[in-house]
């Protein structure tokens, strides 16, 4: 049986992989999502400053749902909206690790269907 510190180191392999492949610009930002058990986080990030321009999760948004999908399309709606108020229309997804199944899915499409661009 696998463990869950198994699972997250298996992760986190995964997402330093992805990450060597992808990175944020001034232009196209990276959308990076974080999953945990009770909410789901995402940032927008210019990886070449080091900077979080924009951020939301489950938390900020007072979510009671923050740990399944129909919380995961909130967060994606709100941090698309986020990111046309202030110009950013094309972004590179970053899915941290995850399989791009379930709250992850479910958060970038809400995002592509308010405007953002992946």
């Amino acid at each position: 049986m696998i463990s869950k510190l198994d699972k997250n180191v298996a992760r986190k392999r995964k997402h330093v992989r992805v990450r060597n492949k992808i990175s944020g610009t001034e232009t196209t930002p990276r959308l990076c999502v974080f999953r945990s058990n009770k909410h789901i986080e995402v940032q927008v990030i210019d990886d070449t400053k080091g900077v979080t321009l924009l951020a939301s999760s489950s938390v900020a948004l007072k979510l009671t749902n923050g740990n399944n999908v129909e919380g995961a399309k909130a967060v994606g709606a709100d941090i698309a909206k986020k990111c046309l108020a202030k110009g950013i229309e094309n972004v590179v997804f970053d899915r941290g690790g995850y399989i791009y199944h379930g709250r992850v899915k479910a958060l970038a499409e809400s995002a592509r269907e308010n405007g953002l661009k992946f």
